[in-house]
């Protein structure tokens, strides 16, 4: 059979749009981390053409999905971000159409994730999903059951604060100061604390505390059940008094907001850094995203003035001491400001405080 060189042209672009199309389907490989991790993507098409993009550690959490807040198909090079989890994948198609090479970056540490399409013989059983945490009920008001404050180790590195970890509703925190837990516990900012002892801001401690009410606390909750541990245990006492500080408002971009509410389920936020000049945010409110601003990354308290209800999946990353920096990063890459400006601020005047009692 013969093919004029029209008819091959008109063949080639005919079978374009069908090779596109093989990127949809279920996407198997293996992370090679100290213990190797299964990870499963599924690629579908939206009804505008659009591609969507489910991932799934089927050996971590259960399996759970975490939806991709963005994801291309475009010269063979297939692209995804999981804002909430500050994670990326880049793989090139091979021309089989069935396998792909790609690197998955998490954290600033890209590591080779090469995946097969897989088949509904050779898919893996992905888990069902455990069922939801419990929250507390929005009317508890919770106190603390138990709660175990030691100091942390000399060379312990990082910090966090977390809670449902294991599946109980106990809150913990490593490796923070009286300054980190008052910061979180009353929304402010360092700048914020007036006549505290030095020891506040260098002495380190590991919490565990359990409510003395069932199910998973929102935020509010567990503010009021941190206040409660600060006056119990470290006798903190304080009253407060206005001060004008120079600050950071945080407004809406006219340009408009670049990121999609989050589809999370749950009552709390996740936020936390991805490395130096990088944030991921997940399932977070604007006063959440400004509170961690204050308390991690800048040097003012950050005012939410953006208007912007419901809770949010994004990531950010700028480059400290060059372009672009964090303030160019925010309205570049999300579609909101930060700028410098002075305002009346509360401040918490502390009257008391000691080195916690034992435990």
């Amino acid at each position: 059979m013969m093919f004029t060189k029209r008819a091959l042209i008109l063949a080639l672009l005919s079978a374009a749009p069908m090779f596109a199309q093989n990127i949809a389907g279920t996407w198997q490989g293996t992370l090679p981390t100290p213990k190797p991790l299964r990870i499963v993507f599924k690629i579908s098409r939206a009804d505008d053409e659009s591609l969507k993009a489910v991932l799934f550690s089927i050996d971590q959490a259960g399996g759970q999905p975490i939806n991709a807040t963005a994801a291309s198909f475009q010269g063979g090079t297939f692209k995804m971000t999981i804002a909430g989890i500050g994670g990326t994948y880049e793989g090139k198609l091979n021309p089989d159409g069935a396998s792909m090479n790609g690197t998955w970056s998490q954290g600033g540490n890209p590591l080779a994730l090469n995946m097969t399409k897989a088949t509904p013989q050779t898919e893996w059983a992905i888990p069902e999903p455990p069922p939801p945490p419990k929250s507390m009920d929005k009317n508890a008001d919770p106190g603390v059951e138990v709660a175990t404050i030691k100091p942390s180790r000399p060379d312990a590195r990082g910090s966090s604060m977390l809670v449902g970890r294991g599946g109980q509703n106990l809150f913990t925190t490593t490796n923070s100061t009286l300054a980190d837990l008052i910061v979180f516990a009353y929304g402010v900012h360092p700048k914020q604390l007036v006549g505290a002892p030095s020891w506040v801001e260098t002495d380190k401690y590991d919490l565990s505390v359990k409510p003395d009410q069932p199910g998973i606390p929102n935020i509010a909750q567990l503010h009021s059940m941190l206040q409660k541990l600060l006056a119990d245990r470290f006798h903190f006492a304080f009253h407060r008094d206005k001060k004008e500080l120079s600050v950071y408002a945080l407004t809406a971009a006219k340009s408009g907001v670049k990121f999609s509410k989050s589809d999370a389920a749950g009552n709390l936020p996740g936020i936390g850094g991805t490395g130096p000049g990088g944030i991921f945010v997940r399932n977070a409110t604007m006063e959440d995203f400004a509170g961690f601003l204050q308390s991690r990354v800048l040097e003012r308290p950050v005012v939410d003035q953006t208007a912007l209800a419901g809770r949010y999946d994004f990531q950010l990353k700028w480059t400290p001491d060059a372009a672009p920096d964090l303030f160019a990063a925010v309205q570049q890459q999300l579609g909101l400001k930060l700028e410098s400006t002075k305002a009346p601020v509360e401040v918490l005047v502390i009257d008391k405080v000691e080195k916690p009692s034992e435990n």
